[in-house]
């Protein structure tokens, strides 16, 4: 900018009008007036203090989702001697603590959070492959084979492997993949991340596969092979020692997606709400085998979907009034029960429809959520209310007003996930 203005190029006044533009706002709110902080060094003893950082532990328990838990394998038994933990991501930092303010604080890795939680353990590791190869992002265009550094660092891990009784493969996303401005051209793992998964797979022992990135990703090679995925995100400082507890069962992961996971970028955009036949792929694609099963078409996981160690049930539903004018409300309540054999966290997903409308309206709408921890054999009543704003549209005048007509209530564990159904009219004023 000094440059422009000695070139003559940028007028100091455009700068001064700026700068003034600033300057007023903080003259409003009367910055100048008085300190923002009293005492700058009291900041001390609130940045990073223990009540924040038990903050922190919590937020990364409470995000982890648990996406596949084929045969019940997590979580994983504290017997076990032998771990191999591999990936990538198995000691990340950088992802952990972002870019923005500071950090005074320590991150435990996935690999250290382990190591913390199973002392009496072999905990071996080993990188297996980078996040991205030599190429990337160009090799996610034009693949090219892998190069014989990439092979070695594979065949170190498919060799470990061998000995140990579980894999733990830490996958994801580099903090050069993900943030602001920063888009790729594929949602599939990147680099030969695949590649060390598919030669684990091989050595017959379970894998447990963790995820840490900051986008939903077609990782249908996971969902096909892999024994049990634990999706992390960026689970910060805490959020090694987080996923250790979920995946030897400390913590039972509760969370759920709070977006929808694609089978492959020609889906995208692939978003929830959405209105009728938006999407890409919503039709089903049956297999030609007879099994039933969607091949290629739908979700690899729909918007609110989250796994548990345990089971609930959803029953009993009702809704007062049945009959309402527009705008008045009702009340809905549910009975949730954990009819499983341990302590876990549910969130009860209540979705609302407009059964028709004189405007296109989206499918269903997520008008209330509620997280609520259950003991085994322990049931409890929800109570949720829809007003005014939760029923109405902007009709053709582009006006917000509720329609009378009929509206179903969808109660479920997902948004495709549906427990309970209950329905109300709204009647003509």
């Amino acid at each position: 900018m000094r440059e422009l203005i000695k070139e003559g190029k940028l007028s100091e006044t455009v700068i001064n009008d700026r700068v003034r533009d600033v300057l007023r706002v903080k003259f409003e709110l009367g910055l100048f007036d008085r300190p923002p902080v009293e005492d700058p060094a009291a900041s001390d003893a609130v940045v990073h203090c223990e009540a924040h950082a038990e903050v922190a532990k919590q937020a990364a328990r409470e995000s982890l989702v648990l996406l596949k838990n084929s045969k019940e394998t997590l979580p994983l038994a504290k017997t076990l001697k032998r771990i191999l933990v591999c990936g990538p991501a198995a000691e990340e930092y950088d992802t952990s603590v972002g870019r923005y303010g500071s950090f005074g604080g320590e991150v435990v890795s996935v690999l250290e959070g382990v190591k913390k939680l199973m002392p009496n353990a072999q905990v071996i590791h080993t990188l297996g492959c980078d996040y991205q190869d030599e190429r990337w992002p160009m090799s996610e265009i034009l693949p090219e084979p892998m190069s014989a550094d990439a092979e070695k660092k594979i065949d170190e891990a498919v060799k470990l492997a061998h000995t140990a009784d579980v894999i733990i493969v830490v996958l994801g996303e580099s903090r050069i993949m993900v943030g602001e401005s920063k888009t790729r051209t594929s949602l599939d793992l990147p680099g030969q991340q695949n590649d060390l998964v598919r030669a684990l797979v091989k050595t017959g022992k379970p894998i447990v596969a963790v995820l840490l990135n900051g986008r939903p990703l077609s990782i249908n090679l996971l969902q096909e092979k892999a024994s049990a995925i634990l999706e992390a995100w960026y689970p910060g400082e805490y959020g090694g020692m987080a996923v250790a507890e979920a995946l030897f069962g400390d913590v039972n992961p509760g969370g759920k997606v709070p977006v929808t996971f694609p089978k492959t970028v020609g889906q995208v955009e692939y978003n929830f709400p959405c209105k009728p036949n938006s999407q890409a792929g919503m039709g089903r694609d049956e297999d030609p085998n007879g099994s039933g099963e969607c091949l290629v078409n739908g979700p690899l996981y729909p918007f609110g979907f989250g796994l548990s160690y345990t089971q609930f049930t959803y029953s009993n539903a009702k809704i007062q009034p049945a009959t309402i004018k527009p705008g008045e409300e009702v009340t809905v309540t549910l009975e949730i029960k954990n009819t499983g054999k341990r302590e876990g966290d549910e969130v009860v997903q209540l979705y609302l429809k407009d059964l028709l409308s004189s405007v296109t309206t989206y499918e269903k709408v997520l008008r209330g959520f509620e997280r609520l921890r259950l003991k085994p054999g322990e049931k409890k009543t929800l109570t949720f209310k829809l007003g005014r704003e939760d029923m109405e549209l902007i009709d053709i005048e582009n006006q917000r007003t509720v329609e009378p007509g009929d509206f179903a209530v969808e109660l479920g564990s997902s948004s495709t996930d549906i427990r309970q159904s209950v329905k109300f009219k709204v009647a003509a004023p």
